[in-house]
């Protein structure tokens, strides 16, 4: 069973059903997109400025941060049985923006799948949340995503530090049914494992940010 959480102490906050409604749009989105990759970038699909920056979903980002939330960065997950894999624990460390520019604090730079990526103050992920959006059942061997609840207040967090915060903190996995939305901190320490048996795991992940970076730095969006 999924602890109870919310997202200013826990880290994370479940509402359920909020995205069946939204299913039609959500399907065609994941058909649209190539089957080959674990982490699909769908930046610039017509359907996402509907789904993500108006309504339901973008409701539950505004309720967290204000009525300035925007989607920054969303990301395709679809682990299938040709296509499965397991992450470690980590925080989120990078962002996505328009395009490459020097700005003081913000780096090492990397590419992925042509999108720019930056590493930002870590007071920059710390006022984002993500949002992710639940298009199969994830029940505990469907590799739900595990969190260590209270994790997002320690600041950074060490590679050789985590073991001590998990201890610390404890493990939650973040079960959910088909249309189910989580929200949680960003720099929240999470993992996910395989997916078990002959399951599908589809997980449209949105990054949500408030304030504008500094210029000449842009985020991505939609």
């Amino acid at each position: 069973m999924t602890a109870t959480l919310e997202l200013a102490r826990g880290g994370a906050a479940h509402h359920p059903a909020a995205a069946t409604s939204l299913f039609p749009t959500l399907h065609q989105l994941a058909v649209d997109l190539p089957q080959e990759r674990a982490g699909l970038r769908p930046h610039g699909h017509p359907s996402l400025p509907a789904l993500l920056a108006a309504g339901a979903i973008h409701a539950i980002a505004a309720h967290h941060l204000g009525r300035a939330a925007q989607p920054v960065r969303p990301i395709l997950f679809d682990k299938t049985t040709a296509m499965n894999w397991s992450l470690g624990w980590h925080q989120e460390r990078t962002i996505a923006v328009q395009a490459r520019a020097d700005v003081p604090g913000y780096g090492p730079w990397s590419t992925k799948q042509g999108i720019q990526h930056v590493e930002p103050p870590f007071a920059i992920t710390e006022a984002m949340v993500t949002l992710r959006l639940h298009l199969d059942d994830t029940p505990v061997d469907n590799a739900p995503l595990l969190i260590a609840p209270g994790s997002h207040r320690f600041g950074r967090i060490a590679e050789d530090a985590i073991a001590d915060t998990l201890t610390h903190c404890g493990t939650v996995a973040c079960l959910a049914s088909a249309g189910d939305v989580w929200s949680y901190a960003t720099p929240i320490l999470h993992a996910s494992a395989i997916a078990q048996g002959n399951r599908r795991l589809r997980v449209l992940q949105v990054d949500y940010a408030a304030t504008a970076l500094p210029a000449p730095l842009v985020w991505l969006g939609l």
